[in-house]
């Protein structure tokens, strides 16, 4: 196992396991202590209590918090009794040294931490920025607005920066956004004019190790004060009684690691705010702001840039499902037409490539090309068809060892990924695949032409660092632009046009499962080939003759009525399987689709379905008989219960403020997230909402606890 060196010990070779969570000591600008929870003893203080409190940390030592002071006891002792301290919660107490404010949290069982900062602060140290409580909930109630009606995501993040920055008063901030490679790259700024913009600069991946942006998920604002500081150290160094470090990854006061601050220096920041962007439980992107000059922000203001990240992820998840709504607009027309062909042509593929512009303009591809039944159809500027089938072969051995095979494969450097397609790279330098069957290699593929251009990095990123010194760490001395020219590449494809492909894949799945459904009762010579991909569809579908009964289940169907095909004997049967047992009974005299929702007696219990029937007719006008295919609806519900949950929970906001008196900032928030709601598309199989409206809700909810506290400060 690689080591990971303790905190301070870190060089450029392993500072991705820097041990950044036990610093053992605090920015000085605050006061850290550490409390036996079962009597609230000082275990621990930081060294600068002597500044900050009044006395020596060993003078504090083993006393009870109360000798600190009855309000600051009391404060801990109300918090305690009625709040869950897994995560840090603000208090304001008068103390023996003063007024102070600050954050507790339960570190480990029986352990409590409690950082304390001083609203007026000490000769030495920069006194703590704040604003009048109504100036700043106003301005709150102006940014919310702002972002509910922002239209994009470009939009919505020169909000983000601008706001911050009014907030704040920094001399810049950004709003940073990571790609899928951990790269990131500055997509809006708020500045002041006498500095150079980063506007559009990218920042590797290890300029933010791992073990950072873990804690940045879970301790979403941090401040630096001064990037000069001198560390004041926990005493006694090792928590006791058990003689171990203190987990700080809670501490707002934690010191940072030096590898960090050397960074900062070199490119001449003073302070700094880091506000985590964390959507779908994955650090989506930063606020970041720099100053030139030492800055203290107040609980409050902290508060308040915390409570705007939660608005702007609300709203980023909304602008997000928006587009997967479109996305599924443009899949349905495109099944339609599809599916006509298939009626009238016998061949759903001659629609799919009779308009090219339908299938390329959207992923905004050069070519694309269809593998499909051993049969090669293409469209656009594509290479030759043994370059395609080479590419094809190589897709389907990438898909083999991926470990969602059913997800779209997509590089945007072929001649990287792979050096024996090198030649390739002028026509398809970017490639996004989407597989068509299971058990063979039925591809749809769409291509991109190289397209050469440039990428502004801050600083050479294949020079980690330039040290003068050999004896001195000196993390990338040099900030200036470094541009990039890149060559055998193509534009990235974005997470919309992933989700389209998917989206596509599924659509032309579902019709390829019905083409073979048919056949399965027209052609018995076809029925083995057919049979096979009838097993490897993911859709339940069940085939019945004329008289109604069952001659074929697929493996998805089977599971999901956890029943075998021999168990359906007859139509009886297959009614039996659906509440109201009667709902099937004219099924067989239709001669039109038909569908309705319906339960499932399901071997495992109830399962909500949506039946979709449809009557193959044979020449002379009669039934050949019926394909059912089921619609598993328990997403469906669970996205239901999950916009039940969040209606409650604004409701059961807005019932509060009403009864406390008219709330205009909270009710601009409740506004906020039930635009939100609506906001967000009809679930899809493949990307259910329930979890993004429960997190809109955890969202809303955090927001809402984030005004109370600004109230109580």
């Amino acid at each position: 196992m690689a080591h990971s060196p303790a905190f301070g010990q870190a060089d450029l070779s392993n500072c991705e396991r820097e041990l950044i969570h036990l610093a053992g000591s605090v920015q000085p600008h605050g006061v850290l202590l550490v409390l036996r929870e079962s009597d609230r003893v000082l275990l621990q203080l930081t060294h600068n209590a002597t500044t900050l409190l009044g006395q020596a940390a060993e003078r504090w030592l083993e006393q009870p918090l109360r000798v600190l002071g009855p309000a600051l006891d009391d404060a801990v002792a109300a918090l305690l009794a009625s709040t869950d301290l897994s995560n840090a919660q603000p208090l304001t107490a008068r103390t023996v040294a003063g007024d102070f404010e600050g954050l507790l949290h339960r570190a480990a069982p029986g352990l409590l931490v409690l950082e304390l900062e001083p609203v007026v602060a000490p000769p030495g140290l920069p006194e703590p920025l704040r604003l009048p409580a109504p100036v700043l909930q106003d301005r709150l109630a102006q940014a919310v607005r702002r972002f509910g009606d922002a239209p994009n995501l470009v939009t919505l993040a020169d909000a983000a920066a601008q706001t911050v920055r009014d907030l704040t008063g920094y001399d810049r901030v950004m709003v940073y956004r990571f790609d899928p490679d951990g790269h990131g790259q500055v997509i809006a700024e708020a500045r002041d004019a006498r500095i150079e913009p980063l506007l559009g600069h990218r920042y590797p991946a290890t300029d933010i190790p791992q073990r950072a942006r873990e804690l940045y998920i879970r301790q979403r604002v941090r401040v630096l004060v001064d990037v000069h500081y001198q560390p004041s150290p926990l005493v006694p160094a090792r928590t006791p009684p058990a003689n171990t470090e203190l987990d700080m990854s809670l501490c707002g006061l934690r010191s940072m690691s030096p590898l960090h601050l050397q960074y900062l220096k070199n490119m001449g920041v003073t302070a700094t705010l880091v506000v985590s962007l964390v959507l779908g439980g994955r650090l989506w992107g930063l606020i970041a702001a720099h100053h030139y000059q030492p800055r203290n922000l107040g609980l409050s203001l902290r508060t308040a840039c915390a409570l705007l990240a939660e608005v702007m992820t609300t709203r980023l998840a909304a602008i997000e499902n928006y587009a997967h709504a479109q996305v599924a607009l443009l899949v349905r027309r495109l099944q339609q037409r599809l599916v006509e062909a298939t009626s009238t042509e016998g061949d759903w593929r001659l629609a799919l490539f009779r308009n090219p512009a339908t299938l390329l303009q959207p992923l905004d591809a050069s070519g694309a090309v269809l593998f499909h039944d051993g049969e090669l159809m293409s469209t656009g500027d594509v290479p030759s068809s043994p370059e395609l089938r080479a590419l094809r072969d190589w897709v389907d051995a990438q898909s083999a060892q991926h470990s969602t095979p059913a997800a779209p494969l997509a590089f945007n450097a072929l001649a990287q990924a792979a050096p024996a397609l090198a030649a390739l790279a002028p026509l398809a330098s970017g490639v996004l695949a989407v597989r068509l069957a299971h058990d063979r290699p039925d591809w749809l593929i769409w291509l991109r032409k190289e397209q050469l251009h440039s990428v502004t990095w801050a600083g050479d990123p294949r020079k980690p660092m330039v040290d003068d010194n050999p004896l001195e760490l000196s993390p990338r001395r040099s900030f200036a632009a470094w541009t990039e020219m890149v060559r055998g590449t193509a534009l990235p494809w974005s997470a919309a046009e992933l989700a389209l492909a998917r989206a596509i894949g599924h659509a032309l799945v579902d019709i390829i499962v019905q083409v073979h459904a048919v056949r399965l009762l027209i052609a018995e010579h076809q029925l083995a080939r057919t049979r096979s991909t009838m097993q490897g569809a993911l859709e339940p579908v069940l085939v019945c003759d004329a008289d109604g009964r069952p001659t074929f289940a697929n493996p998805a169907f089977e599971r999901l009525v956890g029943r075998s095909l021999t168990a359906l004997p007859d139509w009886d049967a297959v009614c039996a399987l659906f509440h109201p047992a009667d709902a099937l009974c004219p099924l067989r005299q239709a001669r039109q689709r038909w569908q309705s929702a319906l339960t499932l007696a399901s071997a495992h219990g109830p399962v909500p379905v949506v039946l979709h029937a449809e009557t193959v007719p044979g020449r002379d006008g009669s039934a050949l008989g019926l394909i059912l295919t089921l619609e598993d609806r328990r997403e469906a519900e669970r996205t239901e219960a999950a916009r039940a949950e969040l209606d409650n929970t604004i409701d059961h906001r807005a019932r509060r403020s009403a009864q406390a008196g008219a709330d205009p900032l909270l009710q601009a928030i409740l506004t906020h997230a039930r635009l939100a709601g609506m906001d967000i598309a009809e679930a899809s199989a493949d990307a259910p909402l329930s979890p993004v409206l429960a997190e809109l809700s955890d969202a809303t909810r955090r927001a809402a606890d984030l005004l109370d506290w600004l109230r109580k400060l």
